[in-house]
């Protein structure tokens, strides 16, 4: 089908966003969750984000392997949200043995092909200072490129600010 990409900062209104577009695209919804909880505050994070997506949305918890859940189910969706690119990407930097330029390429290769709509979240985290440290800036550097990438691929681009949703593309 196609895929929708909503970026912005922190607490933008992104989640949101995408739960409405999903909802309006209607069919069988389903929700990748990349989080992981690590801590007492995250599992908490989680829970609500749980409550506010309710029922409607079968939830997957996939931290690692995206692209192959998208190719394994999607003909069991219309719709799928993938929240969020950037934990994905983390997730990826401490995983043993991956490459984030290649997992990257293999997910939007999955999310094109799908025959579902992918909405993919994603957050902008090249607006701020240059990090102080190395690995830090590898993920900002790898963070823009993918989102870059995610944007080409996309056929709807919306930028998330104060809770309002600017179309790009």
């Amino acid at each position: 089908m196609s895929i929708i990409l909503i970026g912005g900062g922190s607490r933008s209104g992104k989640s949101s966003h995408a739960l409405t577009v999903a909802r309006g695209l209607s069919g069988r919804l389903a929700f990748i969750a990349t989080a992981q909880a690590h801590d007492e505050e995250m599992r908490e994070r989680i829970g609500r984000h749980r409550q506010d997506r309710g029922s409607e949305f079968i939830t997957f918890e996939e931290p690692l392997d995206v692209a192959a859940l998208l190719l394994r189910e999607a003909a069991n969706f219309d719709v799928f949200v993938v929240d969020c690119l950037t934990l994905w990407l983390s997730n990826m930097l401490f995983a043993e043995g991956r490459d984030a330029g290649v997992e990257s390429h293999a997910l939007l290769t999955a999310a094109a092909q799908s025959s579902a709509s992918v909405i993919l979240v994603t957050n902008e985290v090249g607006c701020g200072i240059v990090p102080e440290n190395e690995l830090a800036r590898q993920f900002r550097d790898l963070a823009g490129h993918l989102n870059q990438d995610a944007a080409r691929a996309a056929a709807e681009v919306y930028w998330m600010v104060f809770g309002i949703a600017l179309k790009l593309k």
